[in-house]
């Protein structure tokens, strides 16, 4: 009897010993996998040989993170040609569109019918927007491959987004919109001019473009400490725009005149917000489209 009870004694021991070698290797497993995602390490999971199907688990976790971390660097590698690609396009298609245009103006010159000279304006028009289709692809592949640039300082929103209204005007009044700004106090914000003034001038395009209506701009400053600009319009009938789609690279929210836009104007709205510690956003409520970026509401003064 006193041998039995022994026996089982030692059975509990080492059963216990056991679980708790068990425990010890599920914990080291959980403390290597979070230091892979805090630190961003790339160190495979090791484990003593305490356990085989332990050592199975760990050794299939392993594969799976080398699979994971293949399909990472394909996908940069992808990524890089894609830039490299884009970049090289803009370039290539900026000469032939210059020559286009160089004897466009020559052509007009040779004393045309007024047939012919309607018709060329439709050539210069279609060369115009095609040339703005690849200042745009051109902006897009420097935004990829420079990185950040601007330089942050403290400025007026309220001020930038008036003068880039104003120039915008007979823009708006030609497709006979109306424009309305609201912005009920000085808004100021820590980010790039130069940056912000790109940003407003693609939204006011994306405006003119998709805008079955008038179009109301509001600035004002969010509870968070951020800075509010947002555009809202209406939209024409049957149009359906995916509101978490629009800021996507080459996203169009109307097929049929995806061939006169890119795709990209709201995508470098986003990048650029982005670089400045901004962030974007869209919604479409009761047939109105609104688009809204948020900037660092800049520091009040001592």
């Amino acid at each position: 009897m006193a041998v039995a009870v022994v026996l089982l004694l030692l059975c509990i021991l080492l059963g216990g010993t056991y679980i708790i070698g068990l425990k010890l290797q599920l914990r080291s497993l959980n403390r290597q996998l979070d230091k892979r995602l805090r630190e961003h390490s790339r160190e495979p999971l090791s484990l003593e040989l305490i356990d085989r199907d332990l050592s199975a688990l760990a050794g299939y976790m392993n594969r799976c993170l080398q699979a994971e971390e293949k399909l990472r660097i394909d996908a940069l590698r992808g990524e890089k040609r894609f830039r490299e690609m884009i970049s090289n396009i803009s370039h290539d298609l900026r000469t032939p569109l210059t020559a286009i245009k160089g004897y466009q103006q020559l052509v007009e010159r040779g004393g045309l019918t007024p047939g012919q000279l309607e018709k060329l304006r439709i050539a210069q028009n279609h060369a115009g927007h095609l040339g703005r289709l690849i200042e745009q692809l051109f902006e897009y592949s420097y935004l990829l491959t420079a990185g950040p640039q601007g330089a942050p300082v403290r400025f007026s929103l309220s001020s930038l987004v008036t003068e880039c209204l104003a120039d915008a005007v007979e823009a708006f009044e030609a497709q006979g919109l109306a424009l309305t700004l609201h912005a009920p106090s000085p808004v100021n914000v820590q980010a790039d001019p130069e940056m912000t003034a790109r940003i407003i001038r693609n939204l006011i395009a994306n405006a003119l473009a998709h805008s079955a209506g008038d179009v109301k701009v509001k600035v004002a400053v969010e509870v968070e400490g951020q800075a509010l600009l947002s555009f809202r319009n209406p939209l024409a009938p049957g149009a359906a725009p995916q509101p978490e789609r629009l800021f996507e690279r080459f996203y169009t929210a109307d097929e049929a005149r995806s061939a006169r836009f890119s795709g990209l104007g709201l995508h470098i709205v986003k990048l650029l917000a982005e670089q400045m510690g901004g962030s974007t956003g869209a919604a479409v409520t009761q047939g109105r489209l609104e688009v809204w970026v948020k900037l660092p509401q800049a520091k009040a003064q001592e």
